[in-house]
């Protein structure tokens, strides 16, 4: 099980790999990246910041839900911190399970939880100037 909080680029074929065992048919993956625009506005990088200890123990707990419900092999979620330009990962989860429905299902189940319970926080830089919290990143 890999859980981290990093400021280093997101390495997702190291991820995938470290996950995969023979019992894997399926590998599924979900990257989250920095969008250019937010409602309109035009956004030229995000900060992302994490209540750390909490954050990594959600995370844990994420993973240790997943694994109760579905058969996994292994579970990697990771998410960046700090600034982040358009185009960038900042978050990666990568669930190997043996059937894909499954790991679909469980996928879902991951980036749904994260938003909801994880404490980090996103700041967008707007073109202009103004910069923004936003809550439910």
């Amino acid at each position: 099980m890999i859980i981290r909080l990093q400021r280093a680029p997101i390495a997702l074929e190291e991820l995938v790999r470290a996950v995969s065992s023979p019992a894997s048919g399926a590998v599924v993956t979900f990257t989250g990246t920095v969008r250019d625009s937010h409602h309109g506005r035009q956004v030229l990088r995000l900060e992302y910041a994490a209540y750390d200890e909490m954050a990594l123990s959600e995370l844990r707990r994420i993973a240790e839900t997943i694994a109760e419900r579905w058969q996994v092999a292994g579970i990697a979620i990771v998410h960046r911190l700090g600034l982040l330009e358009i185009g960038e990962t900042s978050v990666a989860i990568v669930l190997a399970l043996p059937h894909r429905r499954d790991g679909f299902e469980a996928l879902r189940f991951a980036i749904d939880s994260l938003k909801e319970s994880v404490p980090i926080w996103k700041k967008e830089f707007f073109a202009g100037g103004e910069a923004v919290w936003v809550e439910g990143s």
